[in-house]
């Protein structure tokens, strides 16, 4: 099969196109005929050596993401046959023309969804459910702020908190405004022009959000948890700005009653996973469609120009996810 093979660690021309031996079935796995990768930002990590020459459990070969067609069945497996169109986060082995998933990390692609739209739903409406719903508990008329409202998961997270009925305030540059609202925030601050602590004060008379879901890390810490409520809670989901310098008022912290929680989906266990990718098809699989749920498509490249779509990621310049096409 041909697959998207590095040897070594740099910028995203190390990526060239080459031959890798097919998956091997294991009892349960689904091997699938992949249409479609959706590139993220572990991807990035991956390729720049953050996490070694890793074997993330189903493949040495990058990408965490697939949609395709089943050609074959593991002896374990249920509710899966031959010729079902799935979709699911795998571990590793995404970039190619053939991968292997467990089959309690696949989903059927929704009646309507094409391969391009399912390869680019799992990884952040998965991430976006666990932060916002299992986690960070957010309820029917709450106010939750989303920073990063045009990425990958931000953009999941807008989604499902508008179809929660929660009010949405997110952040997101000027250009963007347009297409966060349209997926259901209510307020939409320019990060870069304008301080979003001081914003959420003014929308919410002073008393602050009940929820926030943040991807940017020390830069925004203290203003997050300045910027909640009496009771309120934190979701830290990403470093993107760093660690460095993270300041805490502690008071707020304590006299408010507030939760800070940090989670990683890549570095938890398999049956985590399982499970977060079961509660996300419980709850929001059947509302995806024309009138529903949809991933925000920002480009879509061939696999050999893997290379390129991983550098305009790593620019800044997608709004909604990168999707790779076999």
């Amino acid at each position: 099969m041909k697959a998207i093979l590095f040897e070594q660690f740099g910028a995203a021309d190390v990526l060239k196109i080459g031959d890798a031996p097919d998956p091997v079935l294991r009892p349960t796995d689904l091997l699938v005929c992949t249409h479609a990768a959706g590139v993220n930002r572990a991807d990035l990590t991956h390729r720049r050596g953050g996490y070694g020459w890793p074997d993330f459990g189903d493949s040495t070969i990058m990408g965490l993401e697939i949609a395709g067609e089943v050609v074959a069945v593991g002896s374990e497996v249920t509710g899966y046959q031959v010729g079902d169109r799935v979709m699911g986060i795998v571990g590793g082995g995404a970039y190619a023309e053939m991968a292997r998933i467990d089959y309690r990390m696949a989903m059927p692609i929704p009646e309507g969804l094409d391969y391009v739209q399912a390869a680019a739903i799992t990884e952040v409406f998965v991430t976006a459910h666990e932060a916002l719903i299992h986690l960070g508990k957010l309820e029917p008329g709450e106010t939750v702020l989303v920073h990063a409202g045009a990425g990958g998961v931000g953009g999941a997270a807008v989604q499902l908190a508008h179809a929660v009925g929660a009010t949405v305030i997110t952040t997101a540059q000027a250009s963007a405004h347009a297409l966060v609202r349209k997926m259901g925030a209510d307020h939409a601050i320019d990060y870069q022009t304008e301080d979003f602590a001081e914003v959420v004060a003014r929308l919410t008379d002073n008393r602050g959000v009940n929820l926030i879901l943040d991807f940017i890390g020390a830069p925004y810490f203290e203003r997050n948890v300045n910027s909640l409520d009496f009771g309120g809670r934190m979701v830290q989901i990403g470093i993107m700005g760093g660690i460095e310098n993270a300041r805490i008022p502690l008071d707020r912290l304590l006299y408010r009653h507030l939760q800070i929680i940090g989670t990683v989906m890549k570095s938890r266990s398999q049956e985590v996973k399982h499970a977060m990718s079961r509660r996300f098809k419980e709850r929001w699989l059947s509302q995806f469609g024309k009138d529903g749920l949809n991933p925000v498509i920002d480009s879509v490249y061939p696999l050999a120009q893997a290379g390129a779509a991983q550098q305009r990621m790593e620019d800044g310049l997608n709004v909604g996810k990168i999707v790779l096409t076999m």
